[in-house]
């Protein structure tokens, strides 16, 4: 029913409809990055990190100071201002969300490794709450707000379908991010040490890997994903707060589950079909469910993909206990 659909408002009027998949493939490229943050962190320590969220927006909460105090960004700025305190804004979220997210790993959770899963579970439900009064102390409870430094006029057009410039920009940062990320993970030494913690610490440890600096090394990692994620939000809606993180950590953490968690084309894979699905619901005219049925229509496709493929679209059916 969901392709037939689809494929109505396809035929219906085609312009309209690739032009609110740009749109949905835009929003799930920055899911994606947050995406990848969970799937990392659980394939290397089977961890639920609730924590990731937040880190996301309190990156996101300082791009948006960078920009409006550090260099006054306006619609108005040269384009030469906006490109370089965008890159400089990039480079502080994710030197400061990688600082922060292997804080949360070596405070909260390096002591629980050996415990009951329910006691790191807990603790980053805790940390989440920490971070987020962290957010609300020093940005308060509005929401922090940027001019639109991207304009939302059309880049290009194809058969029709404009590219706007705001989601063209979201897409060419987080692609390079994404194939970075992949290329590390798996055609690098510490891409190698990252693999065999996740597989097996004991051996790992065994055959000479630091566990701890590699277990390090991913929260990093991931923490940095989060901050560039948080910046490229604050581009494309212009707005984030305190609590920004919560829904989109739990939309991030529904595509890494979808997808398969502990898989990285599978998080991107989840990633883009969320945001394509709320796209679609909110964005064609004929016969969509409305804006209020979004999330009931994302988490319902979850269960149906649990129910029929527990380990996700892209994961692996691994033994109990393995």
């Amino acid at each position: 029913m969901l392709a037939l659909w689809l494929l109505i408002n396809l035929v219906k009027d085609p312009t309209e409809f690739f032009s609110v998949a740009v749109i949905g493939l835009t929003n799930g490229s920055v899911y994606a990055l947050i995406a990848l943050g969970y799937t990392l962190v659980y394939g290397i320590l089977q961890l639920i990190n609730f924590a990731h969220g937040d880190v996301f927006s309190l990156g996101g909460l300082l791009s948006a100071t960078v920009i409006l105090d550090a260099f006054d960004l306006t619609a108005a700025s040269s384009a030469v201002a906006i490109v370089i305190g965008v890159a400089v804004s990039l480079l502080i979220a994710v030197a400061f969300s990688s600082a922060l997210n292997t804080t949360v790993e070596l405070v909260g959770y390096r002591r629980l490794r050996n415990a009951p899963r329910l006691a790191p579970l807990i603790t980053a439900v805790g940390m989440s709450f920490i971070l987020q009064n962290v957010g609300l102390y020093f940005w308060g409870p509005n929401y922090t707000s940027t001019d639109n430094l991207i304009p939302n006029s059309a880049a290009f057009s194809i058969g029709g379908v404009d590219f706007q410039w705001d989601n063209l920009v979201v897409i060419l940062l987080t692609m390079p991010l994404l194939l970075a990320l992949t290329w590390l993970v798996t055609s690098t030494r510490q891409g190698k040490a990252m693999r065999a913690t996740s597989q097996d610490p004991e051996a790992a440890a065994m055959m000479g890997i630091n566990v701890n600096r590699t277990i390090s090394f991913t929260f990093a990692l991931a923490g940095g994903l989060a901050g560039a994620a948080g910046l490229l939000y604050v581009l494309q809606f212009t707005t984030i707060r305190f609590d920004q993180g919560f829904q989109l950590g739990l939309i991030a953490f529904t595509a890494a589950v979808l997808g398969g968690i502990g898989n990285l084309a599978g998080a991107v894979l989840g990633a883009v079909i969320i945001g394509l699905i709320e796209a679609f619901n909110e964005g064609l005219e004929w016969h969509a469910a409305g804006s209020d049925w979004t999330r009931s229509i994302v988490f319902g496709l979850l269960i149906a993909i649990l129910v029929f493929r527990p380990e996700g679209l892209l994961g692996e059916r691994t033994p109990e206990g393995a």
